[in-house]
């Protein structure tokens, strides 16, 4: 493989483009752990390995761009949130993130319970094995026919999402002769430190019924008083990739206050609350993620601090961690092809994935990191940035990073942190082929879901 080197881009910072960049890393070649999976590390001969094996093995059996998943480390972060919050509180994996039948299986393996958002989600679950009683149903807009399934199934609770909802889920559970758990998500009107889209608690957004001007505590009294459902608690979600624990301990104040309402007014203590996911993930150096340890004492001690000032019995807790578990646990590996230098600028590395298998850079101006994987490099960093094949200029995978100047087409370079909302978000925008997902553990290697074909974009293709 030809190791050329290339002309760089702006490599001091007296002549980098305006725009906020770290120092080039002492060491291009290092692998900060706080960003990469468990098992990642860089071997004697300066390749990286996932579980065991090289990359350039993983390469060759099972192409680029592709997603590779540390099982042992995805495996060990669902242990620590399942000891973390003990056998008083439930841990609800939140499937969007990231599913498939064999991320199902681990979880019901390391003991968690499942958070689906679709009929699709729950299908996958069911099929997978997990019990139905272990299953959350979210959804701001849910089908007929996904309410009727999700009954029919079994559920352990549906989140009811609006007043429409709350009489729909009623009616079809009372047709079918039974009585549906449920919580009411509530929107507590805390603003999240996140970006606009991934805030989900402030009363300007789709989900959730709002606790200002008592529509909160008017769904509580409807739900009360049809037969068809049994309200266990309440719910909220304040947003993702949060890092600051402010927005729960305001959250968890304004749900307890609804739930000393509801007491007041109804003589019920509603037995859980559900305080959502959305915990941050480190995706650079400079992100500080809460270890789940952490996260389970102090919502704890919010929730029992508030339920004794009010007065109340402490509920059940759940939480919903999703990226939290996943995230970190997988990188997507690409080949490097075109290398375009841009004097006075950055040099652009274009890779043979993009937005199609990571829209969220586009989508929320996501910040990764990235390393160069297939070798080690004693050449001078260069200030890159790693775009995609897509007919778009928004094709950004990584915005601003450094990769040793003497990349070369044909290297393999990762982006770690891409177990989340990455595989779950892809696209075949301009007939990409979504990317296979492989798990690697203790020197093996294999596909949990295979990647597209040509066949199977025309097997859908019907015109």
């Amino acid at each position: 493989m030809s190791r050329s080197a290339h002309p760089a881009g702006p490599r001091h910072a007296d002549v980098w483009p305006e725009g906020h960049y770290s120092a080039p890393p002492a060491d291009v070649n290092a692998l900060d752990p706080k960003v990469w999976a468990q098992t990642v590390t860089r071997t004697d001969t300066g390749e990286v390995s996932v579980g065991g094996i090289g990359v350039a093995a993983l390469a060759e059996e099972f192409g680029t761009p592709a997603y590779f998943v540390d099982e042992t480390d995805f495996r060990a972060r669902a242990r620590a949130w399942r000891t973390a919050f003990g056998h008083d509180a439930d841990v609800f994996y939140a499937g969007k993130a990231f599913l498939s039948r064999a991320i199902v299986r681990w979880l019901h393996e390391e003991g968690l319970n499942l958070d689906v958002c679709s009929g699709g989600e729950l299908t996958t679950a069911l099929s997978a094995g997990m019990p139905a009683d272990r299953i959350a149903f979210h959804g701001n807009n849910k089908s007929t026919d996904e309410i009727t399934q999700a009954i029919e199934s079994g559920v352990g609770r549906i989140v009811l999402d609006s007043f429409q909802e709350i009489v729909r889920v009623a009616h079809i559970a009372q047709s079918l002769g039974t009585r549906q758990r449920v919580q009411i998500r509530v929107t507590v009107g805390v603003e999240a430190h996140t970006h606009e889209f991934i805030a989900t608690a402030h009363e300007d957004q789709k989900f959730g019924i709002a606790l200002a001007d008592g529509q909160a505590a008017e769904a509580v009294r409807r739900a009360l008083t049809l037969d068809g459902l049994e309200l266990i608690g309440i719910h909220s979600h304040i947003g993702s990739q949060i890092f600051d624990m402010a927005g729960f301990e305001v959250a968890a104040r304004r749900v307890v206050a609804l739930l000393a309402a509801v007491r007041d007014e109804h003589g019920v203590e509603l037995p859980e609350i559900d305080l959502g996911g959305g915990l941050g993930i480190a995706y650079t150096s400079d992100d500080d993620p809460r270890e789940p340890h952490e996260i389970a004492k102090a919502l704890g001690e919010i929730v029992t601090r508030e339920c004794e000032a009010a007065r109340l019995r402490t509920p059940r807790i759940s939480v919903e961690p999703g990226r939290a578990i996943v995230g970190p646990t997988a990188f997507t590996l690409y080949e490097v092809g075109t290398i375009k230098p841009l004097e006075g600028l950055r040099t652009y590395v274009s890779v043979d994935g993009g937005m199609s298998d990571n829209i969220r850079t586009a989508l929320y101006d996501a910040e990764y990191s990235v390393a160069l994987v297939s070798r080690t490099s004693d050449a001078e960093p260069m200030l890159v940035r790693v775009v995609g094949k897509h007919c778009e200029s928004g094709d950004i995978v990584v915005k601003d990073a450094f990769l040793p100047s003497d990349l070369a087409p044909g290297d393999l370079i990762a982006v770690p942190a891409t177990g989340a909302y990455c595989r779950s978000m892809a696209s075949n925008y301009n007939h990409a082929l979504r990317p296979p997902v492989v798990a690697v553990r203790d020197g093996e290697a294999r596909v949990i879901v295979r990647r597209e074909t040509e066949e199977d974009l025309l097997r859908l293709d019907v015109g």
